[in-house]
């Protein structure tokens, strides 16, 4: 029978070793080895200084400018659409000044201050892109939320380049906003005026189409037309009527040879003619104007249907040709004014490297890293004792 092994004596013997670290022990090493670290953090204290002494100096230089307070059309659209997709696109609910920064950051300003500096020789590049990214890093925009004031910020190694570059931005970003409203307002233009080109074309064809009715029918106005109609229709049937009363009479007393009986019977035949022509629309002897009163109601609707088309893209032209009005007033009207609150001047102090304040932070970084260097030069013996006795005990105990 193999005894059992009783493990709980070996966790609560007090001769094992503790990993806890002894406080009075770190102390009195770290007091002990004082003159290393202190001259660790001066070292490293030194070759901070070193590489900040090479480290030429470099100045900032600061304008500002107020964006315009009426947006211009193209940010009122986006507001718009923003409004009308209950704030979905996150975009488009960006604020005026983060609107400009947008555009100071684009492509077509920096390449613009690029070759407007030579900023080439300056970065030492010939790679657009790479130099996009290096006056990107020396330049920072900033938008107050509640005075909508944006600022520009511009760090160089010469002054006169950084005041320069500040101011270079505001006159880039006047001309762009100025191309952008301009290209915007030609659009807009271009668009209502290809518009009324075509509706111009699609009310010339509606008149076209009134003038075959009118043509066809004989309608100029069919209300008016067909009242005369009637009342020339009334009026022939009144004279034959009056001719028959006049034969009759006559018969009494004459015989059919007499010639006032021929001449009466002859224009009723001739009035009996007329009225089955305008009745029908028929007849050797029909007038264009002449309409059948059987299609009266069939031409006159589609009179009023071709006029009503005709109306339509009459009043439809009129609306394109005063938005297309607007619109060449907006191309003519001038970009909205951004208005300059400072103008970059000459920084006459510099803003980095802060030589002394970083001096400092060196010298108490060195101190650290000495202190944890003695503390583990000292500590490294019983550390390598105690790791080297764990390990023998774990294979001890694996093997039995």
């Amino acid at each position: 029978m193999i005894p059992e092994v009783n493990h709980t004596d070996e966790f609560l013997d007090d001769s094992a070793p503790s990993n806890s670290i002894d406080l009075a022990a770190l102390l009195s090493t770290l007091w002990c080895s004082k003159r290393q670290i202190g001259l660790i953090g001066i070292g490293f204290a030194a070759v901070v200084f070193l590489v900040l002494m090479i480290m030429p100096n470099v100045y900032t230089s600061t304008a500002s400018f107020i964006p315009p307070s009426s947006p211009s059309s193209a940010s009122s659209m986006m507001s718009q659409l923003s409004a009308l997709s209950g704030g979905l696109a996150g975009g488009l609910g960006k604020s005026q000044g983060d609107l400009y920064i947008g555009m100071l950051k684009s492509a077509s300003v920096e390449d613009a201050l690029i070759r407007r500096f030579n900023l080439r020789n300056v970065y030492h590049s010939e790679k657009f892109s790479v130099l996009r990214k290096s006056l990107l890093s020396a330049s920072k925009f900033e938008a107050d939320a509640k005075s909508s004031i944006v600022t520009i910020s511009v760090t160089d190694r010469s002054p006169e380049r950084a005041r320069d570059l500040a101011n270079g931005y505001l006159d880039a970003l006047r001309e762009t906003n100025g191309r952008l409203a301009l290209l915007e307002s030609s659009q807009r233009r271009l668009f209502f005026s290809d518009q009324l080109a075509k509706e111009k074309d699609a009310l010339a064809d509606a008149e076209v189409e009134l003038k075959k009715v009118e043509e066809q029918s004989g309608l100029i106005a069919p209300a008016g037309q067909t009242m005369q109609h009637i009342q020339t229709l009334a009026e022939i049937r009144a004279q034959i009527t009056s001719r028959e009363v006049e034969l009759t009479s006559l018969r009494q007393s004459a015989t059919d040879q007499n010639p006032e009986f021929i001449r009466l019977q002859s224009e009723i035949q001739g009035l009996h003619a007329q009225l089955k022509r305008l009745q029908s629309g028929r007849g050797e002897e029909a007038a264009d104007t002449d309409l059948p009163t059987s299609r009266v109601p069939e031409v006159q609707l589609e009179y009023i249907r071709k006029a009503r088309d005709v109306k339509y893209h009459e009043a439809l032209f009129e609306i394109l040709s005063k938005q297309y009005e607007a619109a060449h007033l907006d191309e003519s009207r001038d970009a909205p004014i951004i208005q300059i609150l400072d103008q970059a001047s000459y920084p006459d102090t510099k803003s980095g490297p802060h030589r002394a304040l970083l001096t400092i932070v060196a010298f108490v970084l060195g101190l650290f890293l000495g202190s944890i260097y003695a503390w583990m030069r000292s500590g490294w013996p019983e550390f390598k004792a105690r790791v080297t006795g764990s390990i023998q005990e774990h294979a001890a105990s694996s093997q039995s």
